[in-house]
Parts: C-alpha cells; sequence; structure tokens
C-alpha cells in the first residue's frame, strides 16, 4: 500500500513520517510516534479516551486520519508537562483525586484544557457539561470537576501552558 508523508508538530516538537492514507492519527501517534498516552477506547469518537488538541481545539484522534493533521499542531497529554513540572490541570487533578484507574485521564485533561480555553472561569454545570464528552467509569466526576474548578485561576493567571496558538 503507498503511504504518503506526513509532517506535523506535536508538544512542541516538529514530526515527520510516513503512514497509509487510511492511518487513524491515534494509531500514527501511539505506533509511529511511541506516544502511547493518548489511549484507544471506542474507536467510535465515543467515549473521548483518544482526545488531543489539534490546533489548540480538542479533536478525538480515532475520527480523524492522521493525513488529516498533515501541517498541524498536536497536543498530546505528554505535552502538559514542561520542564519537568506538571501541567496545573494535572497537579489539580493528583489533588482531588482526579483520576482512577487513568484510562480515561488524557483524554479529560485535554478536553479540560480546551474548555478552560473557551470558558476560563466555568461554572460547575459548565464543566460538568464540558467534561460530558468524555466517559469515565471509575470516578463519578466529582473529583474531576473539583480539580478544573481549583485549576481554573491559575490557568487564567498563568500563560497557557499546551495552547501555543493565540485563543
Amino acid at each position: 500500500m503507498t503511504e504518503t508523508p506526513i509532517r506535523l508538530t506535536v508538544n512542541g516538537v516538529p514530526r515527520t513520517g510516513q503512514c497509509v492514507v487510511r492511518k487513524l492519527l491515534v494509531d500514527f501517534l501511539r505506533e509511529d510516534l511511541a506516544l502511547t498516552g493518548t489511549h484507544v477506547g471506542c474507536e467510535h469518537g465515543i467515549c473521548g479516551a483518544c482526545t488531543v488538541l489539534v490546533n489548540g481545539q480538542a479533536a478525538r484522534s480515532c475520527l480523524m486520519l492522521a493525513v488529516q493533521a498533515d501541517g498541524a499542531e498536536i497536543t498530546t497529554v505528554e505535552g502538559l508537562m514542561q520542564n519537568g513540572a506538571l501541567h496545573p490541570l494535572q497537579a489539580a487533578f493528583r489533588r482531588h483525586h482526579g483520576l482512577q484507574c487513568g484510562f480515561c485521564t488524557p483524554g479529560m485533561l485535554l478536553t479540560a484544557l480546551d474548555l478552560l480555553r473557551v470558558k476560563p472561569d466555568p461554572t460547575e454545570a459548565e464543566i460538568r457539561e464540558g467534561l460530558s464528552a468524555v466517559l469515565c467509569r471509575c470516578t463519578g466526576y466529582h473529583g474531576i470537576v473539583k480539580a478544573v474548578q481549583a485549576a481554573a485561576p491559575e490557568l487564567r493567571a498563568a500563560a497557557p501552558w499546551p495552547d501555543r496558538r493565540s485563543p
């Protein structure tokens, strides 16, 4: 099968590769770039475990072909930590017990980050609605919501970490 060249910026680093045109972005990230933090869940775009930021906006990487992301800037969960420090949202998830098994956590973090980019001071109801895009079977969402609430003021006060484009 013919492979197509692809160029992306992933977590701030220019990356290139070759892939068949039908390869999903989630598979390209995991298999070709060895970024296994992005999880494969339902493979139908329903669970949200595969959520990444594409040009700063949350996107389901199981619904996007890798070639569609050619030229894009991608942020995966691996790109949140900077200079050895947890992203404020990751630290808040840790403090407020916003994870248990961890399967939904990468998608939840990136979905929450996109939510806070769009709504820097969300209400609890807005957080719950925004996070409903990612399914979690373990936590009951309470700790996750508290973590997003706790991280919001810190993110408003600081420069956004993984969203390298202007809002």
